[in-house]
C-alpha cells in the first residue's frame, strides 16, 4: 500500500525531490522507494531527459489505474460517513417482548419517518434471553434486561429503569381502600414467566416476596396477563413503563411491599457497532425511552 502511494505521487510530480517533499520524506528514502518499485514492476518507471525525469510507457500506462486503486483504498479505510439518510433503504429486525412495540414504536416510527422514510423496521417476538440471534445477524437489535445467558461480546446500552405494580379491573375489591401485603395476598394472581415459574430473575424475587400468594394462572407474556385482569378478578404484577399504554380502563396501584427496579436494555452484536445508520437508530430508540418514570403510579 505504501509502494503504489508513493508510486502515484512520483507519477504525479515527475520528480523525486518534489514527491519527497510532498510525501515528508527524505531524498535518499525516495530514491530507495523507487528502487524497491522498480524492482517491482521490472520497469525503471522514471528515466533521466536532460535535467529532469519522464515516465516510461509503462509508468504512463498504469498512471490512472495507480490513481484509482489508491483514491479507493483510502475510502476503503476511512471512517465510514453518515449517508443521507432520506436515501436509505434498509429494514432493521427487532427482536423484544410484548409490551415494548405497544409503547413505543409508534412514536419511533414518527421519528423514522421525518428522518430516513426508507428504513422500515421488523419486530419479532423474543421467546429467550440467548444471543445466537444477534450473533448469526437474523436480528439487529434487541431489548431486554441482562441475563447470564446474553453473550459476553454483545454491546448494551441502558434504556431506562422500570418498576414492578400491580393492576386489577376496576370494581376490583384492590382497587377500593388502601392495599396491605394481607389483603394483596388474599386474592388470585397471574404469575408471568417466560419457560417457568421460577425461571426469571424478576419472577424470582416476585415470588420470594410474597410467599403464600395464591398462583391462579401462569402466562408468558405482560400482554396475556393483562388481557385476563380485564375480564376477571385476577391480579397480575407488570412492569409499570413496559406496559405503560396496555393499562388503559384498568387500576394500578403499588406493590404494598418494597421491590428493587430493573434495567431495561437494548443489545447488538459488535460488527454492527460502527455501522452510521445502525448507530443512527440506536440513537432514536435511546431518546424515545428516556423519560423517566412517574413518581406514581
Amino acid at each position: 500500500m505504501n509502494l503504489l502511494i508513493t508510486l502515484d505521487v512520483l507519477l504525479s510530480e515527475g520528480s523525486v525531490t518534489r514527491a519527497a517533499k510532498r510525501l515528508n520524506l527524505s531524498a535518499s528514502a525516495m530514491s530507495r522507494a523507487l528502487s524497491r518499485l522498480r524492482e517491482a514492476t521490472g520497469d525503471p518507471l522514471l528515466v533521466r531527459a536532460g535535467r529532469g525525469l519522464v515516465p516510461t510507457a509503462r509508468a504512463l500506462e498504469m498512471r490512472d489505474s495507480v490513481s484509482t486503486l489508491v483514491q479507493e483504498a483510502a475510502r476503503v479505510l476511512s471512517p465510514t460517513e453518515v449517508p443521507d439518510l432520506k436515501t436509505v433503504t434498509r429494514t432493521f429486525t427487532i427482536r423484544t417482548r410484548g409490551g415494548f412495540v405497544e409503547s413505543y414504536a409508534l412514536r419511533l416510527l414518527e421519528r423514522i419517518q421525518q428522518e430516513a422514510p426508507g428504513i422500515c423496521l421488523r419486530f419479532v417476538h423474543k421467546s429467550n434471553k440467548d444471543s445466537e440471534a444477534l450473533r448469526d445477524g437474523s436480528v439487529d437489535l434487541e431489548t431486554g434486561v441482562l441475563d447470564i445467558l446474553t453473550g459476553p461480546e454483545v454491546r448494551m446500552q441502558s434504556l431506562y429503569e422500570d418498576r414492578f405494580i400491580c393492576v386489577v379491573r376496576h370494581g376490583h375489591f384492590l382497587s377500593q381502600g388502601d392495599v396491605t401485603v394481607d389483603r394483596f395476598s388474599k386474592g388470585r394472581h397471574i404469575l408471568v414467566a417466560r419457560r417457568s415459574p421460577d425461571a426469571s430473575r424478576p419472577d424470582e424475587m416476585l415470588k420470594a416476596m410474597t410467599q403464600g400468594r395464591d398462583i391462579a394462572i401462569v402466562v408468558e407474556e405482560f400482554t396475556t396477563a393483562l388481557a385476563l385482569v380485564q375480564k376477571s378478578d385476577l391480579i397480575a404484577t407488570v412492569p409499570e413503563r413496559f406496559t405503560e399504554h396496555l393499562r388503559d380502563g384498568l387500576f394500578s396501584f403499588p406493590l404494598p411491599f418494597p421491590m428493587p427496579g430493573f434495567f431495561i436494555s437494548l443489545f447488538w452484536h459488535p460488527r454492527m457497532d460502527a455501522d452510521p445508520v445502525h448507530r443512527w437508530l440506536r440513537s432514536c430508540i435511546r431518546e424515545i425511552c428516556k423519560d423517566p418514570i412517574p413518581d406514581k403510579v
